[in-house]
């Protein structure tokens, strides 16, 4: 769910199917908070993360936002503990060639589409 406010980030939420959503500011439905516990982003196991484009090295393209991004930077920290891992959801016709990365980008562990499952080659997270 959108974090609240100007700082662009996400906040996750438990969701069983059937539970009613709202949209949020962008249309896109999304479990409501009330009586929800938030699960910080650095608790979970595994985040299955929505994208626009991807390559072989697992660089993404998402919607311009920053949303994961900024929630996620704390992985840029990281040396020893890897949670959550990153998986982004995609169709094979979304890879390119070649993402050249931003700075403050934070790559996927993995990309599964209908064909294959992509691993990041580099051992940077």
């Amino acid at each position: 769910m959108l974090r609240p406010g100007k700082r662009r980030q996400l906040w996750f939420l438990r969701y069983r199917p059937g539970e009613p959503m709202r949209a949020n500011r962008f249309g896109i439905p999304e479990p409501s908070r009330r009586q929800r516990r938030l699960a910080l982003a650095w608790t979970l196991d595994l985040i299955l993360v929505p994208l626009v484009g991807f390559d072989a090295d697992c660089n993404r393209l998402g919607m311009g936002g920053g949303f994961y991004d900024r929630t996620l930077s704390f992985l840029r920290q990281r040396t020893r503990w890897h949670r959550p891992r990153l998986i982004g959801i995609a169709h094979e016709c979304q890879r390119v060639e070649r993402i050249q990365p931003q700075p403050w980008d934070i790559p996927l562990d993995a990309v599964a589409t209908e064909r294959r499952l992509y691993r990041r080659s580099s051992s940077i997270r």
